[in-house]
């Protein structure tokens, strides 16, 4: 089956204890309760980065790099399996299926069938699903708004973005509801284009419009859909092992691995207190 071919499937990552912490003044955030305990760098660098002043563009994904969605996602899977007479899948198992975009997603949760209208219904009511609980338990990462505003403090130069193979709109939602819309010149989702990551066709799209060469471009992800699509335009990468997929590192090495995104900055060269 041609459909089958193009699938990735991706081991079940192990399942993580996380902090929720409730912000009066501003977003929820989520962090991993093992990021609690330590303090000394646990940055790996497998590769050189540019030098901090060279870049023009830096691109995140969204979904386990600057937010955790899996609740949501994990429980507008479900739905759509129970819509549909179906039992539900552990959420490790549907976490597993993240970062292609919704209509792999679906395929994945449903076993690859082979008719294309029940993907195209199940897509529509996950869809319908998602827009109104994409914000029931999505969280933005401790740490992030303070590294976004430090690197552009640091580098006015440069230009962020976001680049998800997630639904524009609701991307774009998601940014606002949980600040990160001040932060982002462009926010791009899996429908913004013809293609999707790693397909090179976003991120030169990005590239043209902060007028950044791969050489003064830099992308920063959680999973190796991320590291490809950095590739395949010859950009550096940063790969986040806090995120929702980075047991797939492994298949693809980013230039460099953090544990948080505070570590963002030293990985670049720049002062956390910037």
């Amino acid at each position: 089956m041609a459909a089958a071919r193009q699938l990735r499937w991706r081991p079940a990552p192990a399942a993580s204890a996380f902090i929720d912490t409730d912000n009066a003044e501003g977003p929820r955030t989520r962090t991993s309760a093992a990021l609690r305990f330590y303090t000394s760098s646990m940055i790996e660098r497998l590769r050189p980065l540019p030098s901090p002043a060279s870049l023009r563009l830096i691109a995140f994904d969204l979904d386990g790099t600057l937010i955790d969605s899996r609740a949501d996602l994990v429980a507008s899977v479900n739905a759509t399996l129970a819509h549909l007479g179906r039992h539900p899948l552990p959420d490790a198992v549907i976490a597993s299926y993240i970062g292609d975009g919704v209509q792999m997603l679906v395929r994945r949760a449903l076993g690859d069938p082979e008719h294309e209208d029940i993907i195209a219904a199940a897509v529509a009511f996950f869809l319908s699903y998602y827009r109104v609980h994409k914000l029931d338990h999505t969280y933005v990462y401790e740490g992030v708004l303070e590294a976004l505003s430090g690197i552009a403090a640091a580098l006015p130069q440069a230009r962020l973005a976001v680049l998800t193979n997630k639904p524009v709109r609701p991307s774009e939602e998601i940014c606002a509801a949980l600040q990160l819309t001040p932060h982002c010149f462009r926010i791009y989702g899996g429908n913004s284009f013809e293609t999707k990551k790693p397909d090179p066709l976003g991120l030169e799209t990005l590239m043209h419009e902060a007028n950044a060469t791969p050489e003064q471009t830099l992308m920063i992800g959680d999973s190796d859909v991320d590291v490809l699509t950095a590739r395949n335009v010859g950009a550096s990468v940063i790969g986040c092992r806090f995120g929702l997929a980075p047991h797939s590192l492994g298949d693809a090495p980013p230039d460099c691995l953090v544990d948080a995104p505070f570590e963002w900055l030293e990985a670049m060269g720049l002062p956390q207190n910037a």
